[in-house]
């Protein structure tokens, strides 16, 4: 199971469930991944320690480069 907020493994048996009154579920790797998300409504494509973060960037770095290469 992954983190809801910043992405990472979740082993059995640790983390937190969190289930809206809607429905959603939510499972998180830690209290810092649940606060971020919940109560401060932070997005993980802007915090630099979670894998999204990780993942948006390199992509913009390989678009990036693509462009370098053919503009020449």
């Amino acid at each position: 199971m992954k983190c809801s907020f910043c992405g990472y493994e979740i082993s059995k048996g640790k983390g937190l469930l969190f289930v809206k009154a809607n429905g959603t579920i939510y499972s998180f790797c830690s209290s810092k991944c649940k606060k971020n998300l919940l109560k401060l409504r932070r997005k993980p494509r802007k915090i630099k320690w979670t894998s999204e973060y990780r993942k948006e960037k390199t992509i913009k770095k390989k678009a990036s480069k693509s462009s370098k290469t053919t503009n020449k």
